[in-house]
């Protein structure tokens, strides 16, 4: 066979298919493999009829295809699946062949997959992939980690099929081995709050301050033309006029109220806590997705746990109300990438990538779910202050903390006396807080781990890293350890 192909996809379902489709739409020859070959035909015979598009049946048809250096990516569902099919192509490549998981694959395996591919003499690249069926049709964002030098071969497909933000591609190396999918992970975990904040933010307007659906999608769409501007609040906004076509009830209002997950924001918890990084605000969404889950248990709490609540109240003039609900929804927007970026800098720094925060904001300004005006703001921040610590300190995240802050508390503390749960505005809210603390009570929390364990000490008037054990209940005695 003469290989006639610039690059290929394995796996049919909406996210590769539309993948394929947008790279023959932008010129480039495409091979498509699926186990089940029905998928390939019908592909074939339906939307890809007539296009630069190779069907091939078996393994080694597709490879015979590709050209050299063969150049393919996988799009089948993370772990054991990916691995099967690296494993069916690999009697057919040659070394130097370029393999690319495009999957939600946990940054761990893409470390592991690396090393061992490359051993063998073969070259992987584990890539994010940001934008759901719309965004790989059109331009995703895409997050690519792994071989650097196969980069350089395949990022100007990669960067063609992108997204763009004005005119440039959201799309750039982000470093070596499973870099790419763990700011993909982070950027999921980044997403899980901000739609936790938004849900938060619609559950005050509603129960709270009591507004209809129509003035509530109303709220939303003028935000989306100030500084909440985002994808999350353009389609909140859309979702809220949607009238159910079976019972003509408002859409929000017939769906059940249980959400699922499919694991990318619980591993960027596991990841914070591995790595001693405070995430609350996405691990408070994470959790209110969990508790969401225990439907039946909570109606029936609901007719057995009474709370003692009284109104939201923030005064008569409702415009205010409003702004007071946006200001915090804003600087609790702040506080969770403030934490995913403290996230990424950590392991960042651990595995040596090297990753340049403000080219990860970049790459999310266009075709990615958390897509919105401010990631400009977070490439300056990282721009004038590559080493900054934390987006709170740039001057101007620090100006807008400074200017919702009273409104944020106000909401809160409101919220709470109403009984309208908020955990990841609270969350961010406490996360502030314990950031801009000089001394906080784990002072007293050392000296009881000492007491029940002899976990030591240090002491603040001795250097750093010198600890000490006392003796609680024997001869009252302070051991240097």
């Amino acid at each position: 066979m003469n290989p006639t192909s610039d690059i290929g996809i394995i796996g049919l379902a909406v996210m590769g298919e539309n993948l394929a489709l947008n790279m023959e739409r932008n010129g480039f020859t495409v091979s498509v493999f699926n186990r089940t070959t029905s998928k390939v035909d019908n592909l074939l015979n339906g939307r890809a009829k007539g296009k630069k598009f190779f069907g091939a049946h078996t393994p080694q048809e597709f490879v015979a295809s590709l050209k050299r250096p063969r150049k393919f990516m996988i799009m089948v569902k993370a772990g054991k699946p990916v691995d099967d099919t690296i494993q069916e192509m690999l009697p057919y490549l040659e070394k130097g062949d370029i393999i690319i998981d495009g999957g939600n694959s946990l940054f761990t395996d893409t470390e592991r997959r690396c090393t061992e591919l490359e051993a063998k003499g073969f070259r992987f690249i584990g890539t994010g992939v940001s934008g759901g069926e719309e965004g790989a049709l059109w331009g995703p964002s895409i997050m690519p980690g792994g071989s650097k030098e196969a980069y350089a071969e395949v990022g100007p497909i990669l960067c063609k099929i992108s997204a763009k933000a004005g005119k440039d591609d959201c799309c750039a190396y982000i470093g070596k081995g499973g870099a790419g999918h763990y700011v993909k992970m982070v950027h999921n975990g980044i997403e899980y709050g901000d739609m936790e904040l938004i849900c938060e933010a619609y559950n005050i307007l509603r129960h709270g301050l009591g507004l209809s659906l129509d003035e509530i999608q109303k709220t939303f769409v003028e935000w989306n033309q100030g500084d909440l501007d985002s994808f999350l609040i353009e389609i909140t906004s859309k979702i809220l006029g949607v009238k159910d076509p079976i019972t003509g009830q408002p859409m929000v209002d017939v769906i059940m109220d249980r959400a699922g997950q499919k694991g990318t924001g619980k591993w960027t918890i596991i990841s914070a806590l591995d790595m001693g990084i405070p995430c609350s605000t996405m691990s408070e969404a994470v959790f209110a997705r969990c508790i969401s889950a225990q439907k039946e248990e909570r109606v029936s709490a609901s007719k057995l746990l009474k709370a003692n609540t009284g109104a939201f109240d923030l005064g008569k003039d409702k415009k205010a109300v409003i702004q007071a609900i946006q200001d915090s929804l804003y600087a609790s927007k702040v506080c969770s990438y403030a934490q995913g970026f403290a996230l990424m800098r950590s392991a960042s720094e651990e595995k040596g990538w090297g990753l340049d925060f403000g080219s990860a904001a970049m790459i999310w300004r266009g075709g990615c779910i958390i897509r919105a005006r401010f990631l400009q703001r977070i490439k300056d921040a990282f721009d004038k202050n590559p080493k900054l610590p934390n987006l709170l300190l740039d001057p101007y995240f620090k100006e807008i903390i400074e200017r919702t802050q009273h409104n944020w508390r106000s909401v809160v503390s409101q919220a709470a006396l109403a009984g309208i749960p908020i955990p990841s505005f609270s969350a961010s809210l406490a996360y502030f807080d314990s950031y801009r603390s000089a001394r906080l009570p784990a002072n007293l929390l050392q000296a009881q781990r000492d007491y029940f364990g002899a976990h030591t000490y240090e002491r603040v008037d001795q250097p750093a890293g010198k600890f000490f054990h006392y003796d609680w209940v024997g001869d009252k005695k302070q051991h240097d350890i």
